[in-house]
């Protein structure tokens, strides 16, 4: 399901050059008195890009920002095609995508990130399990663990939900998780964390994954890079410092460096006030240089 979200009276502003800001001139250019900002793709993202949008259009009244989910890989195909000012993606940008950007646009990708994410295990608040291995989350991934009991749980067949394959979280899991491995085809596939939030909460037998802003109803598993390591609980602390196995950087890109509208609201973002906002929604802010 695609994250929307709308406060305001002017329009969309869709279709301009991606970080052209309020004047939505080519390369942009001072902020204006009021303007609009479209931002487009991570699903993990939207709920803080929600909270974000709506403070900032408290302070600038005469501001439209909407804010999309849909995926990371559906925001970045945006930006590349002109769909969107700014894209979320909980994901780094391939260098092909960069360099379709340059291609097109004659300008470089400006990549910011602007908060951190725990990707965070979530068991039914009723499995007795507290921890899991990176080895283990491999195995149930890719088919070849496929009963609790093979992890010191209770027996029964594990049921496991993940994300669609054009989600930023679905690419980060495969490649540091699954080693760039095929999923097992018994995964199923939900639109956003939301849905798998859901799902696990109401099967007992389940796992999935995903951003840790929406841990909700569900049980955090901490987690051990190996075996026999130090199981791990996602915690600003653990996070900040990468002692958490998977932590990652949630970033936002532009088209050249951010001006107008979207410079005033980046910059917004990566403010005391912005970064606070990141705590109260669940993830953690970005440490200062």
């Amino acid at each position: 399901m695609l994250g929307l979200f709308v406060l305001g009276l002017a329009g969309c502003g869709q279709g301009n050059t991606p970080a052209s800001g309020g004047d939505k001139k080519e390369g942009g250019g001072e902020k204006k008195e009021g303007g609009s900002l479209t931002i487009k793709g991570s699903d993990t993202m939207v709920i803080l890009g929600q909270r974000w949008a709506e403070t900032y259009m408290q302070k600038n009244p005469k501001t439209t920002i909407q804010v999309t989910g849909g995926g990371s890989g559906v925001g970045i195909a945006a930006l590349i095609n002109g769909g969107t000012d700014v894209c979320a993606a909980s994901r780094p940008m391939k260098d092909k995508e960069k360099e379709q950007i340059k291609a097109k646009y004659g300008k470089d990708v400006s990549e910011i990130a602007v908060a951190l994410d725990g990707l965070a295990i979530f068991f039914s608040t009723t499995n007795k399990l507290e921890e899991i291995s990176l080895p283990q989350l491999e195995g149930i991934y890719k088919g070849t663990i496929t009963d609790w009991k093979d992890l010191g749980g209770a027996p029964g067949k594990i049921i496991c939900y993940g994300r669609e394959n054009n989600s930023g979280t679905y690419l980060y899991f495969k490649e540091h998780v699954l080693k760039n491995k095929d999923f097992a085809n018994e995964v199923q596939s939900l639109p956003g964390t939301a849905a798998v939030i859901n799902a696990v909460s109401k099967d007992p037998n389940s796992i999935g994954y995903g951003g840790i802003g929406y841990a909700k109803e569900v049980k955090i598993a901490n987690v051990k890079e190996t075996d026999t390591s130090k199981a791990i609980k996602p915690s600003m602390e653990t996070v900040v410092s990468g002692t958490y196995p998977i932590s990652r950087k949630l970033f936002f890109y532009t088209v050249g460096a951010p001006s107008g509208e979207a410079k005033a609201f980046i910059d917004y973002c990566l403010s005391d006030a912005g970064q606070k906002i990141c705590e109260e929604v669940g993830y953690y802010p970005v440490p200062k240089k």
